[in-house]
C-alpha cells in the first residue's frame, strides 16, 4: 500500500470519527451550544481544553522553532504551561462561579456598561480571528503534504469539516469531539519521538533521551552544540537573545494564556466551581504529556537533519550529494516536500553538493571562500514541516507517517474549532442577544451563532492563506493581543472593586489599540505584506520584538483603567457586592475572639 493510501485511511477515519461525534452530540439549545450544557466531567473537559489548547502551534510549529534555534525558543514552553497555573490559580474557579456563558457577558455585568461588553467582544474578535490564521497555516501545510494538494485546497476541505462538527456541535459537540482529538494528536506526537529516541539514544522515553549518550557514548545535547557551531550557528543550549525581550515574551504568553477566551469558556461547562480547578489541573497534566516531549523532538529532528546534510562526519567528511538526494530512498522526504513549497535547495557553485550552513556567520564566510562555497545552500526549510517530516526523515514505517497526518490536523482543527465557537457566542450571545435585539428567542439566536461561525470560517480560511508568520509566531500575536486586552479587565473585574465601567472602557481600548498598532508597525497592517514600517529582526523599540509587546500593552490597560477609574465615579455598592460574592466563598466571615 503506498504512503498515500495510508495517510488517506488515517485521515478519512479520524475525520469520520470527528463529524461522527458531532452529530452524536449535537447542540438542542444555546445551553448546550454555550456552555455543553453546565454536564462535563472535569477529567473530560481537562482533555479537551488541552486538544483546544495545543494548536498548530504546539503540534506542528512549536518543536521546529526549538530545533532550530535551541534554549531561546524554550520560552514558548515555559509561558504557555505557566500560563494555566495563573488561570487555574487567578480566574477559572471565580469565572465560573460567576456563571455566565462568555466572557464578554462578565465583563459586561461586572463593569454593568453594554459598551464594555461590546469593546470586550471586539477585543475577542481580534485576538481569536489571529488565532485562527496560525491554525489555518497548520491546517494548508498537513494536507499540503499528506493529501498531496496546494495550501489552499487544504484550507478549503479543513473549512469545510470545522463547519460539518462545530456549526451544528457547538460546545457539546466540540468538547466530545475534543476529546477523540486529543487521544489522537498526542499518540501522533509521542509515538515517532519514542521510536527517534530509541534510534539515537536507546532511551524508550524522549524526554530522559534528551540527556542520554547517543551511540557514540557522547551526550546528545553535546554531540548537537558541537555540530551546529562547527556549521557557524550559535550553540543549541546557550542563551543568545536579548534577556528583556525574552522576559516580555515569557510573560506574554503565560497572561495572554490566562486571557484566551476560547480557553476561559471551557471553565463555564463543569457543574461545579471546584470542577473549575480540576480541569484547569487535568489540563495540565495531558498538555505536560506532549510538553515534556517537544524539547527531545526538536533536538533530535535538529541533529538527524544535520547528519543528513553532512552524511560523512561534518565539514570536513563532505556535504550531501545532489545524486543521492535525487535517489537515495533516504532522501525521499526531501523531494515530497519540495513539491509543497516549503522545503528548497539549489547547488549555488556547481559542485554537485548541497553545503548546509550559516553563511551569515564571519567565520563560515571565510572558511566557504577556502573551499569555494558561495552561500548556505539548503535555500528553504519552512519551520512548520519539521514535525510533520519527522517519521520520513528517520525512515519510520508508513503507518507513522499516516498517523501524524492525523495529529497534525486533529491539533489544528480542535483550536480552530474552540476559537470560531467563542467567536460566534461572542457576536450571537453579547452583540445579538446583548445588545442588538435582547428580545431574541433562543431558536433566533442559536441561528444567528451558526450564521456568526459560518461567517468566521469563510473569514479565517481567507486570512489563513497569506500568514503574517510561521503558525507559533502568529498564535504568539494571538496571545499578546489577549494578555494586552482581556486578561486585566478579568483581573481587575474580579479582585479590584475599585475599577468601574469606564476605567475598564479605557484600560482595554488602549492595551488593545497600542498593541495591535505595535503589530501592524511589524508585520504589516491588516498583516498584508510589504506594509510594515520595522521588522523583528529590528523592533521600533530597542529590542522589544512585536511578539512579546503584550505584557507592556497589559502594563498600559492596567495603568490606564486605575487612572482613568480614579479620576470618575465610583463603582456602585452593588457591583461591590457582587464581585465580593464572587470572590469570597460563602458563609465566610471575620475571625471572633472567644
Amino acid at each position: 500500500m503506498d504512503q498515500f493510501t495510508i495517510n488517506l485511511l488515517f485521515v478519512g477515519a479520524s475525520f469520520a470519527l470527528y463529524i461522527g461525534i458531532a452529530i452524536w452530540a449535537r447542540a438542542g439549545s444555546t445551553s448546550e451550544f454555550y456552555a455543553a450544557g453546565r454536564g462535563i466531567h472535569p477529567v473530560t473537559n481537562g482533555m479537551a481544553t488541552a486538544a483546544d489548547w495545543m494548536s498548530a502551534a504546539s503540534f506542528i510549529s512549536m518543536a521546529g522553532l526549538i530545533a532550530f534555534t535551541g534554549y531561546d525558543n524554550s520560552t514558548f514552553l515555559m509561558g504557555w504551561t505557566g500560563g494555566y497555573v495563573l488561570l487555574a490559580l487567578l480566574l477559572a474557579p471565580y469565572l465560573r462561579k460567576f456563571g455566565k456563558y462568555t466572557v464578554s457577558e462578565f465583563i459586561g455585568d461586572r463593569f454593568y456598561s453594554q459598551t464594555a461588553r461590546i469593546v470586550a467582544v471586539i477585543c475577542l474578535i481580534v485576538a481569536s480571528v489571529t488565532y485562527v490564521i496560525g491554525q489555518m497555516t497548520g491546517v494548508g501545510v498537513a494536507f499540503g503534504r499528506f493529501l498531496e494538494v496546494s495550501n489552499t485546497s487544504g484550507l478549503l476541505i479543513g473549512a469545510c469539516v470545522v463547519f460539518a462538527y462545530a456549526v451544528f456541535g457547538g460546545m457539546k459537540g466540540v468538547t466530545y469531539t475534543q476529546v477523540a482529538q486529543y487521544c489522537v494528536l498526542i499518540t501522533a506526537y509521542t509515538i515517532p519521538a519514542i521510536f527517534i529516541s530509541l534510534q539515537l539514544t536507546g532511551t524508550p522515553v524522549p524526554a530522559l533521551g534528551l540527556f542520554s549518550d547517543t551511540a557514540s557514548g557522547e551526550p546528545l545535547l553535546t554531540k548537537l552544540d558541537a555540530i551546529v557551531t562547527e556549521l557557524g550557528f550559535n550553540e543549541y543550549t546557550a542563551h543568545h537573545s536579548n534577556t528583556l525581550n525574552m522576559v516580555l515574551f515569557t510573560l506574554s504568553l503565560m497572561i495572554g494564556t490566562a486571557g484566551l477566551p476560547h480557553v476561559i469558556m471551557r471553565f463555564f461547562t463543569v457543574p461545579k466551581v471546584s470542577d473549575a480547578r480540576w480541569s484547569a489541573g487535568w489540563t495540565l497534566v495531558f498538555i505536560a504529556l506532549l510538553y515534556l516531549t517537544a524539547p527531545a523532538v526538536g533536538a533530535m529532528a535538529r541533529l538527524n537533519i544535520t547528519d543528513m546534510m553532512w552524511p560523512n562526519g561534518g565539514i570536513e567528511g563532505g556535504a550531501v550529494s545532489v545524486e543521492d538526494i535525487d535517489n537515495d530512498p533516504r532522501y525521499d522526504w526531501m523531494q515530497t516536500w519540495q513539491k509543497t513549497g516549503l522545503l528548497d535547495w539549489e547547488d549555488k557553485n556547481g559542485d554537485g553538493k548541497i553545503q548546509y550552513y550559516n553563511d551569515k556567520n564571519a567565520d563560515m564566510q571565510v572558511l566557504a571562500e577556502e573551499k569555494g562555497w558561495v552561500g548556505n545552500e539548503l535555500t528553504k526549510f519552512n519551520r512548520d514541516i519539521l514535525v510533520l517530516a519527522n517519521p520520513e526523515i528517520a525512515n519510520l514505517p508508513g503507518w507513522v507517517i499516516g498517523l501524524v497526518a492525523a495529529g497534525g490536523l486533529a491539533a489544528a482543527l480542535s483550536t480552530a474549532a474552540g476559537l470560531l465557537l467563542a467567536i460566534s457566542s461572542a457576536v450571537s450571545h453579547d452583540l445579538v442577544k446583548g445588545a442588538i435585539n435582547p428580545q431574541i428567542s433562543e431558536k433566533g439566536e442559536l441561528l444567528a451563532a451558526r450564521i456568526a461561525m459560518a461567517v468566521a470560517i469563510v473569514v479565517a480560511t481567507y486570512l489563513g492563506m497569506n500568514p503574517p508568520g510561521f503558525a507559533a509566531q502568529t498564535v504568539a500575536l494571538a496571545f499578546g493581543l489577549a494578555a494586552a486586552s482581556i486578561f486585566p479587565a478579568l483581573m481587575m473585574g474580579i479582585f479590584s472593586t475599585r475599577i468601574n465601567n469606564t476605567g475598564a472602557v479605557a484600560g482595554m481600548l488602549a492595551g488593545l489599540t497600542v498593541t495591535l498598532v505595535y503589530i501592524f508597525l511589524h508585520k504589516g497592517w491588516l498583516f498584508i505584506p510589504g506594509t510594515n514600517s520595522f521588522t523583528d529582526a529590528d523592533p521600533l523599540l530597542g529590542p522589544i520584538k512585536s511578539t512579546s509587546f503584550g505584557a507592556i500593552g497589559a502594563m498600559i490597560n492596567f495603568g490606564v483603567a486605575y487612572v482613568v477609574a480614579g479620576m470618575t465615579k465610583e463603582t456602585p455598592p452593588e457591583i461591590v457586592e457582587l464581585v465580593e460574592s464572587v470572590r469570597i466563598p460563602r458563609g465566610a466571615g471575620a475571625a471572633q475572639n472567644k
